[in-house]
């Protein structure tokens, strides 16, 4: 017993030495395995951006930590993975049309370009930051983001294509996986990444837009630029409150963080200085698209040459400034939206095709950096070469108002002939509302003949666009066919319809080529047999007569051209093909009777 007992009593402090150790060590244990929830970027020391694989997997770990957080898969993209959707809501709903009837929602999109990395880590420690009560969460805002758009190119990982880019280390390329820049992708949507957009876009419904990029085309002082869309062409209630309310506030509250901010610096190897215009955003890019359905869209574009670290802080500190401002003017943003989707009902004339103002503009205080033009030592000519040791303030001239070339009546819809299925599958896509003709039938519509258009003679994103395309349009006896479509515009999407079917608009799918073989005429004629039916008709018709016989005198090269000539009077006679030159989209006028073929609701 004395020996237990002995044994015993030297074991108390062992056992009590054990358990001290083995509690010690669990809590170690513990406290390793709590997350830390710290980013690739900011393990880096802001030298790095996160890979696809590891912005995914940082978000699913969120998800799982958080009720406030929910990861989702949408749809597919040209890389063969899908795309993600990532929401904040510390109500813990995500059902869109649950928050819409409350809330605000901004989206959040990133890795457009995925060497323009910023907004991928910016927003990781964002969402990270609203989770773990670091930043007070919004009570009235939604947070939605898709991590990384263009995944193919964010999988071509490399640290040279963004030659002139100071960090990160490595990066993501432009191209998609097919190559396509998918900001040039939104109205053609020649990638299922667009189309993925698209889908995500209509689920959300976002009320603010953001996206994230990176660009240069001049040095100067700013870490941070802004490109809002172009507030005349936004119109209305809307753009003016954009450009008298949204703006000035970002602007306000960044200066009061002391970031200084500009708008987008629209120029290329040019000193800012001597005046720029506002960036016009075209329905091709997110921006310009997203503005299609009434959404406040803003770009945010850091300069490449500065530090990396630097651009990530202020892509984040611009949107936690962002979401602030939508958290105090969610009713007035939600309301203004409301008014003007309900006013795009009642439209009757459309403005598109905007240019510059040089007549108005707006005085800038730039911070940029003095110029000088020493001689290159490449190639013996002057060369811009900014001088970072001697900033200045100037006052700079920004041309931000724009007007309208074309102007047009809106029509009460447009009929597309189902054979067009190119043309059906974009509009589902976005939603479109369209009706099917239950029968052939015959009425009297609104046609457009191509007059004229150039063509791009170099390729841009797959295709040869048209522009300056001028029509000409008449009212003709049109025979529809069961199974054509009726699409009213009395309609939420009745500015993307607008900007996509009418010819003449800068991104209509007429010049981007989806109607290109109307250009080509397939009948022709054989001129040794023509040449007899020319003169008769010529002979029966005095006006066309008159006509040509002016144009031969006065114009020396069409007299010298035989084959011109007779060509001229084919063009112009019952012999040249419907289909030539004829835009196969038809309109029905408002208050004409083909309007009886919208169904009533």
């Amino acid at each position: 017993m004395h020996v237990l007992n002995q044994t015993k009593s030297n074991c108390r402090p062992l056992i009590f030495l054990f358990a001290l150790t083995l509690l010690l060590s669990c809590e170690t244990a513990t406290e390793d395995k709590v997350p830390t929830y710290e980013t690739f970027y900011e393990k880096s020391k802001g030298t790095e951006t996160a890979t696809y694989q590891e912005t995914i997997e940082f978000y699913i770990g969120l998800a799982k930590d958080f009720p406030e957080i929910n990861v989702q898969t949408i749809g597919e993209t040209d890389s063969g993975y899908p795309l993600h959707l990532v929401t904040f809501n510390p109500d813990g709903d995500f059902n869109f049309e649950h928050v819409r009837a409350e809330k605000a929602t901004v989206l959040i999109n990133n890795g457009i370009h995925p060497g323009e990395s910023d907004g991928i880590d910016a927003t990781m420690m964002l969402f990270r930051d609203l989770a773990i009560g670091k930043m007070e969460s919004p009570k009235n805002v939604v947070l939605a983001t898709i991590p990384i758009y263009n995944i193919g190119g964010a999988l071509q990982r490399n640290s040279t294509t963004r030659v002139n880019q100071n960090g990160p280390v490595h990066y993501g390329f432009r191209g998609n996986a097919r190559n396509y820049d998918l900001n040039r992708d939104f109205v053609k949507m020649d990638t299922k990444n667009a189309k993925t957009f698209a889908q995500i876009f209509h689920l959300v419904k976002p009320d603010v837009f953001v996206d994230n990029h990176v660009s240069n085309g001049a040095d100067y002082q700013y870490i941070l630029t802004h490109l809002f869309t172009q507030h005349n062409k936004l119109g209305g209630k809307l753009g003016k409150y954009l450009e008298e309310v949204l703006r000035p506030q970002l602007e306000e509250s960044l200066a009061d963080k002391d970031w200084d901010i500009t708008p987008y610096v629209n120029v290329f190897n040019r000193p800012p200085e001597l005046g720029f215009s506002q960036f016009m955003d075209h329905p091709r890019y997110s921006t310009g698209y997203t503005t299609l359905w009434n959404t406040l869209g803003m770009m945010v574009e850091t300069h490449m040459l500065k530090p990396y670290e630097q651009r990530v802080e202020g892509t984040y500190e611009l949107m936690e400034s962002m979401i602030s401002i939508v958290e105090k003017e969610y009713k007035t943003i939600k309301k203004l939206r409301e008014e003007t989707a309900h006013e795009n009902l009642e439209l009757e004339k459309y403005h598109f095709n905007w240019q510059v103002d040089r007549d108005k503009g707006s005085a800038l205080q730039f911070k940029g950096y003095e110029a000088a033009q020493p001689q290159s030592e490449i190639t013996g000519h002057p060369r811009l070469q900014y001088q970072r040791d001697k900033p200045f303030t100037k006052e700079t001239t920004y041309h931000n108002h724009f007007f309208p070339v074309d102007t047009i009546t809106v029509p009460a819809a447009y009929i597309i002939p189902k054979s067009w299925i190119g043309i059906l599958e974009r509009l589902e896509a976005n939603g479109i509302d369209y009706f099917e003709l239950g029968e052939n039938i015959s009425e009297q519509l609104e046609t457009y003949t191509i007059s004229s258009y150039e063509t791009r003679q170099s390729p841009y994103e797959g295709h040869y666009p048209h522009y300056n395309t001028i029509v000409e349009q008449r009212l003709e006896q049109v025979q529809l066919m069961s199974g054509d479509l009726v699409v009213p515009t009395n309609q939420e999407g009745v500015r993307y319809l607008l900007e996509t079917l009418e010819p003449q608009a800068d991104d209509s799918f007429f010049n981007w080529n989806f109607f290109d073989t109307v250009l080509q005429q397939k009948e022709g004629f054989s001129p040794y047999v023509f040449e007899d039916l020319a003169l008769e008709i010529l002979q029966k018709d005095s006006v066309l007569r008159t006509n040509f016989l002016a144009k031969k005198e006065l114009d020396e090269e069409f007299a010298q051209n035989w084959y011109a000539q007779l060509d001229w009077v084919f063009q112009r006679s019952k012999y040249r093909e419907k289909p030539f030159l004829r835009y196969p989209i038809y309109r029905i006028a408002k208050g004409s009777k083909a309007e009886d073929l919208i169904p009533k609701e």
